[in-house]
């Protein structure tokens, strides 16, 4: 077997190998490699090179060609004949797509200015050519002046927090869990969510590592860890603040750590006093006894590494949480020990150049941001200028996945909004659509991938021709720039010309990696040590100290709490899916088959005062929305908590879905989603309730 700079292996010459990575939104950011008999994808397998994919791909992705050669494909760019929402289309040529767009955009532009277009983009992909880390199309967004899209939805507010205190998002390699003496899964369903660290974590074990999950539901990974701790959904925060209360109750501080990497430690330590194990064990529910034990566990186990999951922040208080675990590692020094620190994201360790991909000098003037998690509120703003006459919905799918489901549909059903949807499958979203266009998929265009939970990049070459009359979608940005006939060379710049541009960078990280390189073997790792320790010479911060919050935190902190209430006893847990991702696959029968569906999971205490039983059909509800489903009792979740999978199509369910009781509400810091502040009440289907 012999392979050749263009990213393929040729193994007789009807088989080749074709390197690839998954595009998903996941931190693994898995290698994998197309077989490609003739002109047919037959087999799709991780790479066993790549240290981290390690020759697995999740039982997701096992799918992916399946799902790429679906009967229910989009082929063709369709045009709206019907009235929104019903889904009624004809199939029209690109041509005639595209002269649809511009005219909408010309008009837009023309009567209230770019601002009138927002280009809403989602976590379908996450390429740099194609997808969401490289924001495709910002080059043409910016030359029309569109309204900035902000990326709120995910993982923004746990960024900022980590931020106030580091300087940066970044956190330690994932790998170097495998040297933790204890192991911290705060908020993270790894299992599911990302299982390729999991060997990591027992790699840790095998050395002696206690490994704790902390989280409300008793997901796979709480399981399969030496512990589990189940706070009450929002509570966090006050758990860490109990735990640094107590290492400092015990002197257990690295002293010469604080006094040297450190300001504003004195300040932030007069404010513990109030947060003792009794007073935390009221607001969580966690026993004294156990913080007492967690806290002992931290004070004698360096170097203690923590693994901080996305939904961990996704609630009132969620960028403090992802502050105060920043505390926790430089109260103890572990962020000085390899092995030791937070992990969250890995995101911008990739010194790509992304100022020569995104090309904001295109832009004349400042434009105003819009927020992802406010679609529904802004489509539906009278007061906003100006008003959004156009959206462009690439990579999303937010009746689906965005909050405040009914109120986002109110704003898609707009007669005097222009929505345009570029999609592998007719979602509810493309039902509200006057144009769906059909985008290819990651086996049928070329791009570029990290992953946000490990230190390797990869290439992924096209292994087949598009599907039907499928395009990029960077083909189609291309095409709407030549119908507004707009003269800017780069945006006509192909995939290739692209990706070089965005490798040409004098980023140390990507010493000795270039197109070539990058190409031929598939993937590589970035120009970081092994045993890398992110802030050994320094924090980010303009101080080069990690920075203690010296202001009043308390209100962040009490925001945190905002859950359950008297009306609404119980906190509902919206979580990932073991067999499928946010929205994706959902309409893929093998994989919605495996998962729990849409069932709501109830505690025995919670079900039976409401005469509810494993299989019922159950409402329910808020003052913000309902839906039906049905119920499963189990004690995985505790008391007042009742928890789903989140992504359900409404119209394969048929009917509203979880998000139509999530609020449109802003977290802490960053603007960020609180899809887990969400308090309502459930009832048997045959019992009448009339206090929604």
């Amino acid at each position: 077997m012999s392979a050749d700079p263009g990213g393929v292996a040729s193994v007789s010459s009807a088989i080749k190998l074709i390197h690839g990575a998954c595009p998903l939104d996941c931190p693994d950011g898995c290698s994998w490699t197309v077989t490609v008999d003739g002109d047919e994808p037959v087999k799709l397998a991780g790479r066993k090179d790549h240290p981290f994919t390690a020759g697995a791909l999740c039982v997701k992705v096992g799918q992916y060609l399946e799902q790429a050669r679906s009967p229910s494909r989009l082929l063709n760019p369709k045009r709206r004949v019907g009235p929104k929402g019903s889904g009624e289309f004809e199939e029209v040529d690109w041509s005639t797509a595209i002269d649809l767009i511009t005219d909408q955009f010309e008009t837009a532009i023309e009567r209230w200015g770019g601002e009138s277009i927002w280009p809403y983009q989602g976590t379908g992909n996450l390429g740099y050519i194609q997808g969401l880390q490289g924001k495709s199309g910002r080059r043409l967004w910016n030359a029309i002046g569109a309204s900035r899209h902000d990326m709120t939805i995910c993982s923004i507010a746990g960024q900022e927090g980590l931020a106030l205190s580091t300087g940066t998002s970044l956190g330690i390699d994932p790998e170097s869990l495998a040297a933790s003496r204890l192991v911290l899964m705060w908020g993270v369903n790894t299992v599911t969510s990302g299982h390729h660290l999991w060997k990591f974590v027992q790699q840790a074990r095998r050395h002696g590592a206690w490994i704790v999950a902390i989280d409300p539901i008793r997901t796979r990974t709480a399981k399969l860890a030496d512990e589990h701790i189940a706070p009450r959904p929002g509570t966090d925060a006050h758990l860490v603040l109990g735990l640094l209360h107590e290492l400092v109750a015990h002197d257990a501080v690295d002293a010469d750590y604080l006094a040297t990497m450190t300001n504003g430690w004195a300040d932030f330590r007069g404010r513990l006093p109030e947060f003792t194990p009794a007073a935390v064990e009221k607001t969580t529910g966690v026993l004294a006894s156990v913080i007492t034990q967690l806290a002992a566990r931290i004070a004698s186990s360096p170097p203690v590494g923590i693994r901080a999951g996305m939904g961990l922040q996704r609630h009132a208080g969620g960028g403090n949480v992802l502050r105060l675990l920043a505390c926790l590692s430089a109260v103890t020094g572990d962020w000085g020990r390899y092995g030791g620190g937070v992990s969250y994201s890995t995101d911008g360790y990739f010194g790509l150049n992304r100022a020569a991909l995104d090309r904001d000098d295109l832009r004349t003037q400042p434009v105003r941001g819009l927020s992802m998690t406010r679609l529904g509120d802004t489509l539906n703003d009278p007061n906003l200028s100006p008003p959004v006459k156009v959206l462009f919905v690439y990579g999303a799918n937010p009746v689906a996945s965005a909050p405040g489901q009914a109120n986002v549909v109110r704003g898609l059903s707009r007669e005097d909004l222009f929505t345009v949807v570029v999609d592998h499958f007719q979602t509810d979203t493309c039902d509200y659509a006057d144009i769906v266009l059909p985008a290819t998929m990651q086996t049928e265009h070329l791009d570029i991938h990290d992953g946000y939970g490990h230190m390797y990049i990869a290439w992924n070459e096209p292994a087949v021709a598009p599907a039907g009359q499928a395009l990029s979608t960077t083909e189609i940005f291309r095409r709407i720039a030549a119908g507004l006939r707009l003269r800017e060379p780069c945006l006509y710049d192909s995939d290739f010309d692209i990706a070089c541009q965005l490798m040409d960078s004098t980023h140390p990280s990507l010493d000795g990696i270039t197109v070539r390189s990058l190409r031929e073997h598939g993937w590589q790792r970035l120009n970081y040590p092994d045993k890398f320790i992110p802030f050994a010479d320094g924090f980010r911060t303009v101080s080069g100290r990690f920075e203690f919050p010296t202001s009043d935190f308390s209100a962040e902190v009490a925001a945190e709490t905002s859950g359950a209430n008297a009306r609404y006893p119980l906190s509902l847990l919206a979580t990932a899916s073991h067999y499928t991702l946010n929205s994706t696959f959902l309409n893929n029968e093998l994989l919605a088959g495996k998962s729990s569906g849409t069932a709501v999971t109830l505690n025995p205490a919670d079900a039976r005062p409401r005469s509810i039983r494993a299989g019922c059909r159950v409402r329910v509800f808020n003052s913000r929305g309902e839906f039906d489903t049905c119920a499963d009792i189990s004690d995985a979740v505790p008391p007042g908590v009742v928890a789903m999978t989140k992504g359900s199509w409404p119209k394969i369910v048929g009917g509203p879905t979880v998000n139509a009781t999530v609020e449109e509400r802003d977290a802490d810091l960053g603007g960020g989603a609180v899809f887990h502040d969400n308090s309502v009440d459930v009832a048997l289907l045959d019992r009448e309730d009339t206090d929604a």
